[in-house]
């Protein structure tokens, strides 16, 4: 008696392409709804900080409108944020501490970073590992140690604290995105290099950070995101107004006991939000390619 399988059901070549092409029309629409969830989700607190921006301290405190909605649109929070108060000095504190920040941990990151990816010694691996798990450790166990060492510099209630501080924050996470990515670097560079009597700085400065030039922007635009919105070390080390970044100054100073200046406070809100919107507009392509750089090697 045969015992063959019965072979499976013809299937035209016509209808399997259109039941592919179902499935992929069905995916797309399920993922446009995800993403249209996933927007208005993430849009409705900016929508509503904008509206209550816009709104005068007596129709904000109307509780009879709709919190949604502007019956009376204005800018005065906006032009008394501009024109009184200390709001433009807690801006320029702010841009003095991240851009100082970014540089320092730039300068520091890829120095480091290039040791350890390409100048193999013993523990460097090991030491690399060390570095990242640094940044593993919370703010929280921090700032006390911290605030004895800032104590004993001097430099209690001073944006140079912050400037020594930030980069204890940015450095270790800024080395680890490089390594990844001067490692992804091919090998034979160093050799062509050395063999043309390049010195490491050479080799560092004339081949790997124009190759790594994405890897660096990332870790810029990282540097830069958590040293301009760090609230912790400021809020623990700066008391005086003069001398407060945004992020402390915008509660210290439209806040008053159980008095909430909202309009002002969504205003300068979303003032101070603008300078990270605008650096991640511009360069989402090249932190993309740096964080996912170090994935793949050759």
């Amino acid at each position: 008696m045969s015992t063959t399988a019965a072979s499976p059901p013809f299937v035209p070549a016509q209808r399997r392409i259109g039941s592919i092409a179902a499935e992929r029309r069905w995916a797309m629409i399920g993922a446009y709804i995800a993403l249209a969830v996933f927007v208005v989700f993430f849009m409705l607190p900016p929508f509503h900080m904008l509206m209550t921006s816009l709104k005068s301290s007596g129709e904000i405190a109307d509780l009879s409108g709709n919190p949604w909605i502007v019956r009376h649109p204005t800018l005065q929070n906006y032009w008394e944020l501009l024109t009184q108060g200390n709001y433009l000095i807690h801006f320029r504190n702010s841009v003095i501490v991240t851009l100082s920040t970014v540089v320092i941990s730039m300068v520091i990151s890829t120095m480091a970073a290039f040791a350890l990816a390409r100048m193999k010694f013993w523990g460097s691996a090991t030491l690399a590992t060390g570095v990242f798990l640094t940044y593993l450790v919370p703010e929280t166990l921090l700032f006390i140690p911290m605030f004895q060492i800032v104590g004993s510099m001097g430099l209690y209630n001073n944006i140079l604290a912050m400037i020594l501080i930030f980069p204890t924050l940015t450095v270790p996470f800024c080395t680890w995105i490089m390594i990844g990515y001067f490692a992804s670097i091919p090998k034979e560079l160093d050799e062509a290099a050395l063999i043309d009597g390049a010195s490491h700085i050479q080799m560092l400065w004339k081949i790997f950070i124009p190759v790594a030039l994405p890897g660096i922007l990332a870790a810029m635009i990282f540097a830069f995101t958590v040293s301009w919105a760090a609230f912790i070390y400021p809020m623990a080390f700066l008391v005086s107004s003069d001398q407060m970044v945004l992020t402390v100054g915008i509660v210290s100073d439209l806040i008053r006991a159980d008095t909430f200046q909202w309009g002002k406070i969504m205003a300068g809100a979303l003032m101070a939000a603008l300078p990270p919107l605008l650096v991640y507009a511009f360069l989402m392509d090249y932190y993309i390619a740096g964080l996912t750089a170090g994935a793949t090697k050759g």
